[in-house]
Formats: C-alpha cells, sequence, structure tokens
C-alpha cells in the first residue's frame, strides 16, 4: 500500500516542525558517528600504524561523502520544491532519476580513485611504509562506493517530503549491523579470518550496502516516490539538470572541506605519523560532537524548499533564527564537555602519549567555534533548499581557501599544531557569522519579488503562489 508524499511542512509550528524533523536525524546520524567512533577505537586496539593510515584517509573519504551529500542536496531541493507545489508526478520522476544520476556519477568516482590511491597518499605526505595498509583499505571502501551514494540519495528524497524517521531507522540499523561486523571482519572470529584494517572497510560495505536496499524498498513500497518505468530522455534530461543545478555547487560546497583537511593533514604530517593519529582520532571526536549540526543541515533544506515553493517565506526567516540560537547555544555546551573532557577521551583510541597530546590540543582549542560551524552548515544548507546555491559556495570556499588553509600555514610557522588548531576556530567563528546574516537578506530579497514568480532552478514553469 503505497502512500503518496504531501507537503506538510508549510503549515503548523516552525519549531515543532523543526523539531520532529530533527529529533530522528540526529539518532540516526549520532548512532553512525557513534559506529564511527567505534571503528576508530578498534583499529586503535590493531596498531598505531593502522590507526595512522585511517587518519590519512579520513579526508579522501570525507570527499566521497560530500559526492553523496552534493547531490542529496540537488535531490532534496528540486523534490521538496516539487512537493510544495503538489505535483507527485514530478517529485516522483525527480526522485528515481536521481538515484540512476549518482550510481553513474559514483562508478566515475570508484574508478578514479583506485586508479590514483598511491600518487595522491604520497602527495598527502604518507610514509611509504603505510601506503600497502592505506592503499588495501581504500580499494575496498572506494568499491563500495555506489552504495554509499546511491543509498544516501534515496534517503535524501524521503526527507524531502518531511519523513526523517524512515531514514534515520535505516541509519541506526545500518549502524548496528557495522558494529557487530567489525571485530568480526578485523580480528577474526571461528572461520573468519583477521582482516586488520581491511576488516574495517568491509563491515562499512556491507551496512552502507544494507541502506541502500532498505531505501529502495521504502521509496517504493512506502512513499511512491519510485518508478521502474523507462524515462522519456527529455524529461530525464530535466530531472539531471535541475539536480545538478544544486548538486554540483552542493558537491563542491562540501568537498572543499576534506580538501582543505588534506592540506591540513599534510602541515600535520610534517610533525609526524603520531601527529596524524591525534589528528585522526580528534577528527572522529569532533564528528560525533557535530552531530546535531549534520541533522539540522540535512532537514533545513525540505522545510526551505516546501515553504518556498508555498510563498511561506516569514516560516523560513523563522526557522533560521530559531536554527542560528540554538546552534550558538549548543556550541558553547559541547566547548565546555569537550574541555573537561580531553585528558580521558583521547586515552580510550590510543596509549601513545605523542598521540593523545595532540588530539588533547585539538580539544580544547577548536570546540569554541563549534556553535559557529554549525551555523554555517545550517545556512548553506538553507541556500540549497532556496535553489540558490552559489553562495553556499562562496562561504565554504572563503573559509577553507580564504581563511583556513592561509591562517593554518601562518599559524604553524609561530605555533606549530596549536596555531593549525586555532585557524580552525577563527575561520569558523568568521564564516558563522557572515553566513547567517547573508541567509537572512537572501530570504528577505525573496519576499519582495512578485507573487507568481518563477522559481528558480525549480522545475522549470512551476509557479509559487502564496498562501
Amino acid at each position: 500500500m503505497t502512500e503518496e508524499a504531501k507537503a506538510r511542512l508549510t503549515e503548523g509550528s516552525v519549531g515543532r516542525h523543526l523539531t520532529d524533523m530533527t529529533v530522528p536525524v540526529l539518532f540516526g546520524i549520532t548512532t553512525m558517528m557513534g559506529q564511527i567512533l567505534i571503528d576508530t577505537w578498534f583499529i586503535g586496539l590493531v596498531g598505531d600504524a593502522e590507526l595512522a593510515a585511517f587518519g590519512f584517509a579520513f579526508p579522501i573519504l570525507m570527499i566521497v561523502t560530500s559526492v553523496a551529500i552534493g547531490l542529496g542536496a540537488g535531490t532534496s531541493s528540486v523534490v521538496a520544491r516539487a512537493i510544495g507545489a503538489a505535483d507527485h508526478h514530478r517529485a516522483k520522476r525527480l526522485s528515481t532519476d536521481s538515484l540512476l544520476l549518482s550510481f553513474l556519477v559514483t562508478i566515475v568516482v570508484a574508478i578514479v580513485g583506485v586508479l590514483t590511491i598511491d600518487p595522491l597518499f604520497r602527495l598527502m605526505g604518507a610514509p611509504e611504509d603505510l601506503i600497502p595498509l592505506i592503499r588495501g583499505y581504500m580499494i575496498i571502501l572506494y568499491a563500495g562506493v555506489p552504495f554509499v551514494v546511491v543509498g544516501m540519495v534515496g534517503m535524501a528524497s524521503m526527507r524531502a517530503t518531511g519523513d526523517t524517521r524512515l531514514p534515520s531507522a535505516l541509519m541506526i540499523a545500518a549502524s548496528v549491523l557495522n558494529i557487530i561486523l567489525d571485530p568480526i571482519l578485523i580480528f577474526g572470529i571461528g572461520p573468519v579470518p583477521a582482516m586488520g584494517l581491511n576488516g574495517a572497510a568491509m563491515a562499512t560495505l556491507l551496512a552502507r550496502g544494507a541502506i541502500l536496499v532498505g531505501a529502495l524498498y521504502f521509496l517504493k513500497t512506502r512513499l511512491d516516490m519510485v518508478s521502474f518505468k523507462r524515462p522519456d530522455p527529455v524529461e530525464l534530461g530535466k530531472s539531471w539538470r535541475d539536480i545538478l543545478h544544486v548538486g554540483i555547487p552542493a558537491a563542491g560546497t562540501n568537498i572543499v572541506v576534506p580538501v582543505g583537511a588534506a592540506f591540513v593533514t599534510a602541515m600535520i604530517a610534517r610533525f609526524g605519523p603520531d601527529a596524524v593519529a591525534g589528528f585522526g582520532v580528534a577528527s572522529r571526536i569532533e564528528s560525533m560532537m557535530l552531530v546535531m549540526y549534520y541533522a539540522l543541515s540535512a532537514i533545513i533544506g525540505p522545510f526551505v524548499g516546501q515553504n518556498l515553493s508555498a510563498g511561506r517565506e516569514d516560516r523560513i526567516l523563522r526557522a533560521l533564527r530559531l536554527c542560528t540560537l540554538f546552534c550558538i547555544g549548543s556550541g558553547l555546551v559541547i566547548a565546555a564537555l569537550l574541555a573537561s573532557l580531553s585528558g580521558l577521551l583521547p586515552t580510550l583510541f590510543s596509549d601513545s602519549d605523542s598521540v593523545n597530546q595532540v588530539t588533547t590540543l585539538f580539544l580544547w582549542l577548536v570546540p569554541i567555534s563549534y556553535g559557529t560551524y554549525g551555523m554555517v552548515m545550517v545556512m548553506c544548507a538553507s541556500f540549497n533548499g532556496i535553489g540558490k546555491p552559489m553562495p553556499g559556495v562562496y562561504i565554504s570556499v572563503g573559509r577553507i581557501v580564504a581563511l583556513y588553509v592561509p591562517l593554518a600555514f601562518l599559524g604553524m610557522q609561530t605555533f606549530g599544531i596549536a596555531g593549525i588548531f586555532a585557524a580552525y576556530a577563527i575561520a569558523n567563528i568568521v564564516s558563522g557569522t557572515v553566513a547567517y546574516q547573508w541567509a537572512r537578506v537572501a530570504v528577505q530579497r525573496r519576499t519582495r519579488e512578485p507573487a507568481a514568480a518563477v522559481s528558480p532552478a525549480s522545475s522549470r514553469g512551476t509557479v509559487r503562489t502564496r498562501r
């Protein structure tokens, strides 16, 4: 029994909608980030060399994930606006076409990735003795890229309807499966041989494959958002153009973050493999602490898209204000929490004093800026929901290229690793402030446009009507 996706975010309490959508996503992402931390812990038990290899791989994994986030953002934006305009046929076509597009894109990404493993990681400063470890790990992960990306795009279509419970349940189930498989494949149990670092990669591949299967099943049976009919080439091309109008800039917005992290990792590599391992541990702790902002950025796009098509820009402005207040308040709490636990958390992942010193330093300097980093995520996602992704690109690129990397280089020359981490905090604070002001002005300008204006980058010809 299928149920057509309908606009559900254009009426009712803004705060209630944001809370009801965010909480399930928060649980889903928290579980997934917790699984990543457990991965890191298991790999740390194998050895510091494996932990360092994992640290070098992290920025590249984030680049691959950014492709998925970009395609998902493009899908979520156009599907949400189609739903807000009460055009179910168009929403279903866009959801289906996005799955095919993401599969084709990720096949190319995987092939290029496998062919460039050795030169890329040498360029990042990986020691020669770590290259074989990194290569084995990355080959398995690249093989799973289509599963990861297509599954994430499918979940983006679900969230575009306003339903965040189903995709969150899929993330939780996959994370539990990954945690169960980790010790079996990493250390070997019974007839299963110990695979070490490669076992962690294999567990991730199998778990993400489960997400893909679940997403396709629920999109078809529960939401009626997948069609197996042969697409019309003209309509398919139109869908892909609309998705990529937001998807390419959104992917670029997200890719610039791990690209910057790759440059910074290369800087930290000058201080030795233990420094990279410490930075890798800190990055995973950070990912866990930022889950609420990931959740907000995942749901704000659908909220903005549906309300934009319904002509309810007043609701969008209120949502942005509420998100900003939440980011600032929660960011200060997180900073205090991590500072108080900075002596304990690193020891959970490594017994090396030199590794733990780097992690502790990071936890003292960077978290003060997490609230404003959350503002960057939310505002960039809001631009995607509006269908104007380029301001988000400018903010993200400016944060990394104009602020983080240059300041990190200068800070390294003067203060060593502490200067690199301080540069990160400064870049977050400046960028978050700019992002909120820019997003607020962009939405206010929309309220002054004619009531029958056509929404840019939406399905062309779709007319917006105010309520």
